[in-house]
């Protein structure tokens, strides 16, 4: 059983010191066990719910893990999650720092993908809905379900090691294009698909393409806003363009992995003399035979969503030419970035494991794993609002790199849960103001269209907004939706 120490009472906004117009700091000293201070990147009136909920006492308890350094950070869309918030960063030195399943997610590379159509909205005009309707019968969607091609074991293990480049170079599903704007070149070295249980296999085996359901999408913009014109070229982005986000991550296969691994690590964790607040931060260092296989069976999971989302990605072109008529090769992919994920990453000579769950990368100008079309502007970042309100393209600022890791939040965050957000508005209701803004709306489900409603989440501009002020990423376009397309 995991060794636990008895955690404090919850941090008050007066413990929290503020260290920036955007930025407050618990210090290492506020409780006994932690090795290094907490840092938010909030204003006001984002910063309240997360003290009112876990989601700070959770931030605490993640800067209390061996091999942790110099600051835990939480971003402006953090909220609870399992073991370590969503929107929480922190960087362990290796080879013998920790490693967090807890700290990835289940979701592992859970992620967004930005493509861009050569046609505004104006010239877009009445097929919409047709191009909606045809996406959302062409891309499985829901819990449980899949996809038609069922993967061979062969196949499967091909995916898991390769990642989406081996979808477009074995299968053509995608084109070059794609794989030199994925973030890693959509594939995570060292992943040995050995260390993936049959269990974890057979879930994912058919689910390549598919965006299961809770707040997976995909959802068909238009750039209404552009912040920053030279950024927005760079990019090829311009005003009224039409776009599509794909937000999905590795579905069943990647689920299973962070099960299995969490019940392997807190079985283990006593052995190696790791204390623990929480036992949902189960753990092993890095360098540990656990930690080494966990690394292996999460890279594998993190190629099968790079590639289910470069499935999908194939399946938008598909559409775009049956419906619209557009050349699949003039659908450009801006970016495919994942935001649960660990990653072996140099800060100052520094070898560490990065942990980002709900957090994207945000590296800035001149970083060599920027595209080198993007290299002068920095790397694309992403906050997907909620459905009805909008979404942010923004480029990551080299001076992240000091302020969070080179990190920046996924998102909006919720506010309301799941279940409260069904006692404010039903499916139906909410359907009605979609279209009512002109926005066609495809879900199988009503209750979980209401699941994922407006009013359950932060408002993304506010949030987009603390990511400028906090230098951690800068704002390039605004996108509103068009067409929402729901599991």
């Amino acid at each position: 059983m995991t060794v636990s120490v008895e955690p404090a009472a919850r941090p008050r906004r007066e413990d929290m010191k503020a260290v920036g117009q955007f930025a407050f700091e618990l210090p290492a000293t506020w409780r006994a066990d932690m090795r290094v201070p907490v840092r938010v990147y909030a204003d006001d009136a984002l910063l309240a719910p997360m003290l009112e909920g876990d989601a700070m006492t959770q931030l605490v308890n993640v800067a209390t893990l061996p091999g942790v350094v110099e600051c835990v950070y939480g971003m402006p869309d953090m909220h609870e999650g399992y073991g370590f918030p969503v929107g929480g960063v922190a960087a362990t030195r290796m080879p013998d720092g920790i490693v967090s399943p807890g700290g990835v997610g289940f979701d592992i590379n859970c992620g967004v993908r930005l493509m861009a159509l050569p046609l505004t909205r104006t010239e877009l005009g009445g097929r919409l809905e047709a191009f909606v309707h045809q996406l959302s019968r062409s891309i499985p969607s829901g819990m449980g379900r899949g996809s038609e091609w069922r993967l061979t074991d062969a196949e499967l293990d091909a995916v898991l090691t390769g990642g989406s480049a081996h979808l477009v170079r074995a299968f053509g599903l995608g084109v070059e294009g794609d794989v030199v704007n994925t973030e890693s070149n959509g594939r995570l070295d060292g992943a040995d698909s050995s260390k993936v249980s049959q269990r974890a296999k057979d879930r994912g085996r058919g689910q390549l393409g598919s965006i299961g359901a809770g707040n997976h999408f995909v959802e068909v913009q238009a750039v209404e806003r552009i912040e920053d014109a030279r950024a927005a070229q760079a990019f090829g982005l311009r005003q009224d363009q039409v776009t599509v986000l794909i937000h999905t991550g590795s579905r069943g296969l990647g689920h299973q992995v962070c099960t299995d691994y969490v019940k392997l690590m807190d079985g283990r964790t006593e052995a190696y003399g790791i204390k623990l607040p929480d036992r949902q931060l189960s753990c092993a260092p890095v360098s540990s035979p656990e930690g080494r296989d966990y690394m292996a069976a999460m890279a594998c999971a993190a190629n099968f969503a790079w590639s289910n989302r470069q499935r999908i990605g194939h399946v938008v072109r598909t559409v775009a030419a049956r419906e619209l008529g557009i050349p699949g090769a003039d659908v450009h992919t801006i970016y495919d970035v994942a935001h649960n994920i660990a990653k072996v990453e140099t800060y100052d000579g520094q070898l560490l494991c990065v942990h980002r769950k709900g957090a994207t990368r945000a590296f800035g100008p001149g970083n060599s794993e920027v595209p080198e079309a993007y290299r002068a502007e920095g790397q694309p970042v992403f906050i997907p609002g909620s459905m009805g309100t909008g979404s942010w393209v923004l480029v990551g600022d080299a001076r992240s790199a000091k302020q969070s890791w080179s990190s920046a939040c996924h998102g909006a965050g919720r506010t309301l849960s799941r279940h409260a957000a069904k006692r404010q508005v039903t499916g139906s209701q909410l359907r009605r103001e979609l279209e009512g803004q002109g926005i066609v709306v495809r879900c199988p489900s009503s209750a979980g269209l209401a699941e994922e409603a407006p009013i359950a989440y932060k408002d993304v501009d506010r949030v987009a907004l603390v990511v400028e002020g906090a230098v951690l990423a800068r704002r390039v376009v605004r996108l509103r939706p068009l067409g929402v397309i729901k599991g």
